[in-house]
């Protein structure tokens, strides 16, 4: 998937030639370069530029300073980078939309990690991420220090409210996604969403889930809920938690906390690559 990824991105950004470098730069010129950090955070996507500079140019040297999930300041070199000029300025701008944006989310990844660490909750993402790159997003997030939740629809059954509107109810839905596993011979954790204490009290009735999501559901809610809830099942609390409220949600005891805003609304890292002459 990565190795699709970075060819999809080169293909879209270079096309018939980087003519901006093809007509200033002398096929056979050599250069160096180096990733400048311009804003304290975690540096992330480390990984993923080294194999952006393989794909394109195995001929080029990187040498790597800083590795992924280590903290770095204003001023610092992540890497340096040695080889064709032309093929240095090519791959610029892939490298830092990756390196910024997976920068930014294992900063806000870490401060929230950070902010929970004195309790036994588990910081997770959702699937809001940005169409074509959720690996590397999702990746960002395990190098923050926190952990992906499914990866796609594929890997969890997740029982949301449109699902159980749709299937006539919470009862029907978790029926049917138990049959549904048993007919098509696959072992799927199934999560189910619920919206209120009387939706939990059917759900807890019925059974036959792994783990229960507390959707939109205050602090002071949850510690309600999770008295209800038997051991057996996994907790979630999910919707709308931010820096200011998460510590709240932590100290309620939930098992996870899912948090959207790590990949659909981060602010990237600052970097900058420089050449060196």
């Amino acid at each position: 998937m990565l190795d699709d990824f970075i060819k999809n991105a080169l293909q879209e950004d270079i096309r018939d030639g980087d003519h901006s470098s093809l007509s200033c730069i002398a096929e056979n010129d050599k250069g160096s370069a180096r990733l400048e950090v311009r804003e304290d955070g975690v540096i992330a996507g480390i990984r993923v530029a080294k194999r952006i500079f393989e794909i394109y140019d195995s001929s080029l040297q990187l040498d790597v300073l800083k590795e992924d999930g280590e903290k770095v300041s204003k001023g610092d070199i992540a890497f340096t980078l040695e080889g064709s000029a032309r093929s240095i300025l090519s791959t610029e701008r892939l490298v830092l939309n990756v390196m910024q944006r997976m920068s930014g989310i294992a900063t806000k990844t870490r401060q929230m990690v950070d902010q929970i660490s004195h309790t036994n909750s588990v910081l997770l993402d959702t699937r809001k991420t940005t169409p074509g790159i959720r690996l590397i997003e999702k990746e960002a997030v395990k190098i923050g220090g926190a952990e992906n939740h499914r990866f796609g629809l594929y890997d969890m059954i997740m029982i949301k409210d449109n699902h159980i509107d749709y299937a006539g109810g919470i009862p029907n839905a978790i029926r049917k996604a138990n049959g549904y596993l048993s007919d098509h011979k696959r072992q799927l954790k199934i999560e189910i969403e619920v919206r209120s204490l009387k939706e939990l009290n059917a759900v807890i009735e019925e059974g036959a889930v792994d783990r229960i999501m507390l959707d939109n559901f205050s602090p002071e809610e949850i510690i309600s809920a999770l008295d209800l809830i038997p051991e057996n099942y996994e907790t979630e609390a999910s919707g709308g938690i931010t820096d200011e409220t998460i510590v709240d949600y932590a100290e309620t005891g939930v098992d996870f906390i899912s948090v959207g805003a790590l990949t659909h609304s981060v602010k990237s890292l600052d970097l900058s690559l420089k050449a060196e002459v």
